[in-house]
């Protein structure tokens, strides 16, 4: 576990100016560590919509996914397609451990569920918001709101001038950018005219449209452990440069986890993992791929074989359900997709329908034609180069006193608390290094 960290006294002559681009989660949590680690630091948090906190508020359903309970830095690395090996040095100096102690100095305690996700005990995202606000309060942050960064030049001094979208102009000791996806905008051009490159965009953690008899008229109906993959070695992420590649490798392999039926195809935790990990592939492809999927998870063609085997010496119809993972009603309609007849028994089950019936439950292929992304919740990947970020301080390798966290890098999670532990990171130190 590390220890929080804590920053060196400033001198009570040292009043810089700080302006944080972005009232999201990445923004308030390095505005309140800053404004907290030195006391003098006028620190100013611009976000350009009417709304701070907006991910926060509709995480996990409203309940908020503070983080995940991993607290080995090197695990917890493991759990980002892009910017693992950059997060896992971060990780060691604030990891989900730092974050739930964070909280509950300030009243706000957090709790794991079986599958590792962690909520406020009050499951209410306010919880968290109200908290942020409390303490950037309390800390003497600022906030403006509907006040979005339009140009961004450095001065001979080192410091900053601000051109926001009112048309004034303000000037900062130091800035963070902490606004979130870096859509094609006056900010992206101000970083690269500023030198920084920004790696191509794409949606990650989206669900899978398809158009399928076997799932029609399911929507609801879900499979707690399956395994889905990709089908077709064209399917890996497009050729990058060498100076990405290391921080942009896919991961081809299947993922394990519940897999829900939607009135448009296919979500759930392993469906929205293979978006994540696969997530330029498949806008390569135009999101039209193919998929197969192991409705019983690991379990394999033999190990199915000798449980049908067992089944023919009783006489039981095929219809009646045999596995308590799989519902009723999705079960009766593979064995009709398979063509067997609703008053089959085991025992007079032929190869050939056998085999069908093994192959739908273990390596069905499903066709996707489409994605379906919450407008409001999904993750982007893509966003400034992390060859140009130094991790230790979050600082720009490129532009002295110029900061970054949160979803505007090239970082993505998959789900389950990860993109809010990344920010939760990237935040705090980005405002511990801004307050010195």
């Amino acid at each position: 576990m590390s220890t929080p960290s804590t920053s060196p006294i400033p001198s009570k002559h040292a009043t810089p100016k700080i302006a944080v681009i972005g009232g999201g989660a990445a923004g308030y949590f390095a505005a309140i560590t800053a404004a907290e680690a030195n006391p003098h630091a006028a620190v100013t948090i611009y976000e350009r919509t009417k709304r701070t906190l907006a991910k926060v508020k509709i995480s996990g359903g409203g309940r908020c996914n503070v983080t995940h309970h991993c607290f080995d830095p090197a695990k917890l690395a493991t759990h980002y397609p892009r910017g693992s090996r950059e997060l896992r040095g971060a990780f060691h100096r604030w990891q989900p451990q730092d974050t739930l102690n964070w909280f509950a100095e300030r009243g706000v305690l957090i709790v794991a569920e079986s599958d590792g996700r962690m909520f406020p005990t009050t499951n209410d995202s306010q919880t968290i918001i109200d908290c942020f606000q409390k303490a950037a309060s309390d800390a003497g942050v600022v906030l403006r709101k509907e006040l979005g960064l339009y140009q961004l030049k450095q001065n001979p001094d080192g410091s900053f001038t601000l051109e926001l979208s009112d048309q004034t102009q303000i000037r900062a000791d130091k800035v963070l950018i902490a606004t979130g996806s870096l859509k094609a905008s006056s900010l992206t051009r101000a970083l690269e005219s500023l030198g920084h490159s920004i790696a191509p965009l794409a949606p990650s953690l989206f669900a899978f449209n398809l158009a399928d008899k076997r799932t029609h008229g399911l929507s609801g109906l879900s499979v707690q452990n399956a395994q889905v993959s990709l089908v077709g070695a064209s399917l890996v992420t497009p050729a990058e440069p060498k100076s990405t590649a290391s921080t942009r490798q896919s991961k081809p392999t299947p993922q394990t986890g519940p897999i829900l039926i939607t009135h448009r195809g296919l979500s759930g935790p392993a469906i929205l993992r293979l978006s994540a990990w696969q997530a330029l592939a498949l806008q390569s492809e135009n999101y039209h791929f193919e998929i197969s999927i192991n409705w019983l998870g690991s379990l394999t063609e033999n190990q199915l074989r000798e449980q049908f085997k067992q089944l023919r010496k009783g006489k039981t119809q095929v219809k009646t359900k045999v596995f308590d993972v799989i519902p009723r009603r999705f079960w009766e309609r593979l064995v009709d997709t398979c063509g067997i007849a609703e008053d089959v028994k085991w025992a007079q089950l032929a190869k050939d329908k056998e085999t069908a019936l093994i192959n739908e439950l273990i390596k069905g292929r499903y066709r996707v034609q489409g994605k379906t992304t919450n407008k409001d919740e999904f993750v982007t990947c893509g966003g400034v180069s992390l060859k140009e970020v130094d991790f230790k301080t979050m600082e720009s390798k490129l532009v002295p006193n110029l900061y970054f966290a949160g979803e505007c890098l090239d970082i993505d999670g998959i789900t389950g608390g990860f993109n809010f532990q990344a920010a939760w990171t990237g935040g705090r130190l980005a405002g511990l290094s801004m307050a010195e």
